[in-house]
């Protein structure tokens, strides 16, 4: 069975989340956004797995489903889909290794609420799990491993948005050029890395040290409508077991969306404060200090791939599935009608376009042409069609910011991936 998942989202108790980041509301915009398979996110909390014991079911093999009395009927007719729950936790990591602080986000899934709950256990004895809905705790990223392993047989942790600055596995900022320099002798239980927005499969290919990693893509949503905006595509059983046989060994992963990599808004070395962003080899001429105040810029995820790499940047790693790059449904609809990402008409023309030719993945990479030039706002499809052909003009995210792209060429009303989209 072919599917797309996205294992990474937050719940309405982790902080700058919506608080319709709710199992009703994460279950209803996965449907709109063709996600079959979502991550609960935030099991770690006490309030929030109160809450999915209460509200969720058992389904298909270590899968869950929402319950009937909660489900709305408001999701649009060619959207409706079943949709499965996955337990899945991110949690952070600050500490000291070798005389230097260290601060890694991990992805972890469970098979079931036992084993999390025994997870939640142990991590309660180190930190207030209570505080946010990804809870930062005084752990070395190798311990927590550990403790994941031992109280849940079977579940799996995962380096989140490897290549970010900062709180990632190998970002300018942690220290570790490689996984196992962080996870010393437990380094083979680390089978995938989360690729994160700034950085694609294609970029993480570079590295001959990750053949035999696999590369999954999630949405790291905060709120219902980013949900979706990258995704892993698997071609497997229905399970846990399947879906994580798969982010182990790669068998059954069909590929991944992604974001153009240039829209993440640490594609670029730069410094927000001066709005100054750099490419690489800008920043390496620059001695890697601000043009305009003369400070550090943080180094983006370009740079730092570039840094670890032994192969060039047209590399093609035989075997490796593909990837498709898409924008926002929203963010295309806004250029195309020259109106703002978070208009009534956007928002109208949205759920117009999705109620006549299905979820909102569909739209972007299966649908005619023809169907979305008759179902949606006049442009539409030629713009659809530019974003799949990859015909666009992009203005590289940095330090905090969201990249610009442009699909009609026109600098003077470029739109940001940062800005929500309808909610």
């Amino acid at each position: 069975m072919r599917f797309a998942a996205d294992l990474h989202v937050h719940s309405k108790y982790s902080r700058a989340t919506s608080g319709e980041m709710s199992p009703e509301g994460i279950w209803k915009w996965a449907q709109i956004k063709g996600i079959s398979v979502i991550g609960t996110g935030d099991f770690t909390h006490p309030a929030w797995i109160e809450e999915l014991v209460r509200k969720l079911e058992p389904a298909e093999g270590g899968l869950f489903r929402l319950k009937n009395a909660f489900r709305s009927s408001d999701v649009p007719g060619p959207c409706n889909a079943g949709v499965r729950f996955i337990l899945s936790a991110e949690i952070s990591c600050i500490y000291r290794k070798n005389n230097r602080t260290r601060k890694i986000h991990s992805l972890v899934l469970a098979p079931g609420f036992e084993g999390a709950l025994r997870i939640n256990s142990a991590l309660s004895k180190i930190g207030r799990l209570s505080s946010d809905g990804r809870p930062v705790l005084g752990l070395d990223a190798r311990e927590l491993l550990r403790i994941v392993l031992e109280n849940s047989p079977g579940a799996v942790l995962v380096p989140a948005h490897a290549w970010t600055p900062h709180f990632s596995l190998l970002g300018a900022s942690s220290g570790f050029d490689s996984i196992e320099e962080c996870f010393d002798d437990l380094s083979p239980h680390i089978t995938a890395i989360e690729t994160g927005l700034s950085s694609d499969p294609a970029m993480n290919r570079r590295l001959s040290a990750l053949d035999r990693i696999v590369l999954i893509s999630n949405s790291d949503a905060h709120s219902p409508a980013k949900i979706g905006r990258e995704a892993t595509v698997f071609d497997t059983d229905l399970s846990y077991d399947a879906i994580t046989e798969a982010v182990r060994t790669g068998r059954g992963l069909a590929g991944t969306v992604e974001f153009f990599p240039e829209e993440g808004k640490y594609h670029y070395d730069g410094h927000r404060n001066c709005g100054v962003g750099l490419a690489p080899e800008d920043s390496v001429r620059l001695d890697g200090l601000c043009p305009v105040c003369g400070k550090k810029v943080t180094v983006g995820v370009s740079h730092r791939i570039m840094e670890l790499s032994d192969r060039g940047a047209g590399y093609i790693h035989p075997g490796a599935p593909p990837f498709y790059r898409v924008i926002p449904l929203a963010d295309i609809i806004a250029e195309t009608m020259q109106r703002g990402v978070n208009t009534r008409a956007v928002a109208g023309a949205y759920f117009s376009l999705i109620g006549e030719l299905g979820n909102e993945l569909r739209v972007l990479l299966e649908a005619p042409l023809p169907d979305i030039e008759k179902a949606g706002p006049a442009g539409l499809s030629h713009a659809v069609m530019k974003m799949r052909l990859g015909k666009l003009k992009i203005t590289p995210g940095f330090d905090g910011r969201y990249g610009k792209v442009s699909i009609s060429g026109n600098p003077e009303r470029p739109f940001s991936s940062g800005e929500a989209t309808p909610a």
